[in-house]
């Protein structure tokens, strides 16, 4: 019989001071495992500033920036202020700023990239490149934004872009950034895109947009029907690796394996220890780091990540698998809104699985306040079921996910069922097999090679485990006889078994025998085109192979050789 974990616990009771010190000891063993030379992207600037607001504000924010190489002011917004004394000051502030007064178009760019263009009466087009007639360069590297609403409307800004509004702690801590951004920069390439597994578009059918629904600073694009990441806009939050169901985009530091087996160390290391099961707490290496302190409750063990949106579903579940008690993660307001709404999308999912297996909610979002006072909440769970820890090593997302869920059911109801939700990337295909004609459309767009084709034999085949519910199977069939319905199928046996969805027998040519095509394709083909007067005279033609079909002409030539005239 499974002991809870306070009967693990009290049985090998140890002093808090003392799991705190197992903790240290098993944080200090295990590293994550890094790329040793990482692939960056670098940002190089002149020291080009470009300040937007009004224009007592932007001037007096560009005075204090008369050390960089250029600074100039695009004055978008009434004066805030009348009093004299002020607009004194404004007067002799700046004075070898540039001011310009048109109406701003767009911003575009990232630190050292800063497209800039505004209406301009003079110009046929009716728009300007600002550098261009304000410094004679291409580009503006920094841009110092002091407007009521900002021009760029981002959850995450892109890099050298810094929207202060009118805050005068924003402003301050800009005006003391600013200076020290020129030169050469580089930053981690945090993701990487494998566009062979990529279920976004296929054979000109859209299909998976999940990543480009998420990202919170607009580095993802359809470009040319490929999902590309722009490196220097992208923050490495996360989202887009989270979102996307095949793998196709994949963290890279770390890698999701690294992340995995790090996780499955950490855990098993400290249940060896320590003889208690652990508390995952994932956190951000910015804001959430500062929170995390040397007196945090000795049986969590804190997990630093770019974004806490880096580790998703298969992470935690796996996590729980392998002998965790619970997983936290610790939200922040620094965390974008975008990325707080993915993650309770996503826990709604997880915690939804673990309690149609019977398990406890062991997964959750917590803030700030709740950290402060995790000893009384954390003691509830101690009473929890433990969870005999799984075996298995980290494969591919999907595979650690589905392994973590087969082993947590199996430790608790082992139940059977599938639960229907909708928007997830999981699910089954079906297939009106009456009408379909085994064209194979669908086996030609599918990313993951849940459909399959029969080989030798006209016949379709679907594992439900590796359908992503990406759609492109139901838009390219031509007969429009797939539909996909999204669910979690707990029953492992009948999720990745091969499911046959049609077969028959094949079409053999009546003049020698050879199989052609699929017997419903050749009757529909029959049925669309053989009543037409250019084909009903040759109608068996239609029930010949290729190679028949082309000798069979040639002898209606030979013997009434004035059909070769007509």
């Amino acid at each position: 019989m499974l002991k809870t974990v306070q009967e693990r616990n009290v049985s090998n009771s140890q002093t808090p001071l003392e799991l705190q010190q197992v903790r240290q000891q098993v944080l200090a063993q295990t590293q994550v495992i890094q790329n040793l030379i990482p692939p960056t992207v670098s940002y190089t600037t002149e020291g080009n500033v470009l300040v937007i607001g009004p224009e007592d504000l932007a001037r007096l924010a560009a005075d204090k920036l008369s050390t960089m190489a250029n600074t100039v002011i695009l004055a978008n917004e009434a004066i805030t202020s009348q009093d004299e004394e002020h607009l004194e000051a404004v007067m002799n502030a700046a004075v070898n700023s540039e001011s310009y007064y048109n109406k701003l178009i767009s911003v575009k760019g990232f630190l050292g990239q800063f497209q800039v263009t505004v209406e301009s009466e003079g110009q046929d087009s009716n728009a300007a490149e600002l550098s261009l007639v304000a410094i004679r360069k291409p580009h503006f590297d920094i841009v110092l934004d002091l407007s009521m609403n900002p021009c760029l409307n981002l959850e995450m800004l892109p890099p050298g872009y810094f929207y202060v509004g009118q805050d005068a702690e924003k402003l301050a801590d800009a005006l003391d950034q600013i200076p020290d951004l020129v030169g050469e920069f580089d930053k981690p390439r945090y993701v990487k895109v494998n566009s062979d597994i990529c279920a976004h578009n296929r054979n000109g059918v859209n299909g998976c947009n999940r990543c480009l629904n998420f990202c919170p600073a607009d580095a993802i694009s359809s470009i040319e029907q490929k999902i590309e990441i722009d490196p220097y806009l992208c923050h490495g939050a996360g989202s887009c690796t989270n979102a996307c169901p095949t793998g196709a985009i994949a963290f890279d530091l770390p890698t999701p394996q690294a992340l995995h087996s790090y996780i499955q160390k950490l855990v098993s290391r400290y249940l060896e220890q320590a003889q208690a099961a652990p508390v995952i707490l994932f956190h951000d290496s910015a804001v959430g780091a500062e929170h995390i302190t040397a007196d945090l409750v000795g049986d969590i063990i804190p997990v630093e990540l770019e974004e806490i949106t880096v580790a998703s579903i298969d992470h935690w579940m796996s996590a729980l698998a392998w002998g965790a008690r619970q997983v936290l993660i610790l939200n922040t307001d620094a965390t974008a809104p975008t990325l707080t709404q993915m993650l309770n999308g996503e826990l709604s999912l997880a915690n939804t699985i673990l309690d149609e297996m019977g398990q406890p909610q062991r997964i959750s979002l917590i803030d700030t306040q709740t950290l402060a006072s995790l000893n009384d909440k954390l003691a509830i769970s101690l009473d929890w079921p433990l969870i005999v820890p799984a075996a298995f090593s980290p494969t591919t997302k999907r595979e650690t996910l589905y392994a973590a869920i087969d082993h947590l059911n199996e430790q608790a109801a082992a139940t059977e069922t599938s639960i229907a939700m909708s928007n997830v990337p999981y699910g089954k295909v079906e297939v009106n097999a009456d009408k379909c004609t085994l064209c194979m459309s669908c086996v030609a767009t599918c990313p993951t090679q849940a459909l399959t084709d029969g080989g030798d034999k006209p016949a379709l085949h679907f594992v439900e485990q590796d359908c992503v519910q990406c759609g492109l199977c139901e838009s390219s069939c031509p007969e429009d006889v797939i539909s996909i319905t999204s669910q979690i199928n707990l029953n492992q046996a009948s999720r990745q078994e091969r499911q046959t969805l049609k077969e028959e027998p094949p079409f053999e040519c009546i003049r020698c025998g050879t199989a052609f095509a699929t017997q419903s394709m050749v009757h529909r083909m029959i049925d669309m085109i053989g009543g037409h007067s250019a084909f009903n005279a040759n109608i068996e033609r239609l029930k010949m192979c290729g190679d028949c079909r082309v000798k069979d002409m040639f002898e209606d030539i030979l013997e009434d050789p004035e059909k070769q005239l007509r």
